[in-house]
């Protein structure tokens, strides 16, 4: 289901690609210590129990101008609005920061018709910053792409 959110204007993966990439980020986590689970995060989310909530990413969208985006997928829609994106983000966005001295500025593009997302780019203090119209079809209709970004500066002085 979080397809539907995630850029459902992209092709859609199998149910089997999906269950195989889940299991993938599956190892990728039982390969840590109880201790070292936070080396595995960011980039993957999981709650106290060690389930595997979902998943953050970056790409950068411009490496000459020090500017990238992130992302995010939380799998289960029992797990949305819980606060498990939010704070995962904002480690995220934090840790890509202290990583990457030179970045200047972090993006995150989403789409008008996921709610929940522009509202946790607004929560975590992301400023929108472009809206271009009818740039993505969802079951036949227009959405427009909706870009939000945060300079290092205004991240670090309020967080």
């Amino acid at each position: 289901r979080y397809h539907n959110f995630n850029g459902p204007y992209f092709k859609k993966d199998t149910e089997e690609e999906v269950k195989a990439y889940i299991e993938k980020l599956r190892a990728r986590l039982s390969q840590s210590d109880k201790e070292n689970i936070a080396t595995k995060i960011p980039t993957l989310i999981s709650n106290e129990e060690n389930d595997l909530l979902g998943e953050v990413n970056w790409y950068w969208k411009s490496k000459e101008t020090n500017w990238l985006e992130v992302g995010l997928v939380i799998f289960d829609e029992k797990d949305w609005g819980k606060g498990f994106g939010y704070l995962a983000l904002k480690l995220w966005i934090s840790k890509i920061f202290e990583e990457y001295p030179s970045l200047v500025r972090v993006g995150l593009s989403t789409w008008s018709g996921n709610i929940g997302m522009l509202k946790l780019a607004e929560k975590l203090g992301l400023h929108k910053e472009a809206e271009y119209k009818k740039a993505r079809i969802v079951d036949g209709d227009y959405y427009d792409s909706v870009s939000f970004g945060i300079l290092k500066e205004d991240w670090q002085k309020d967080n």
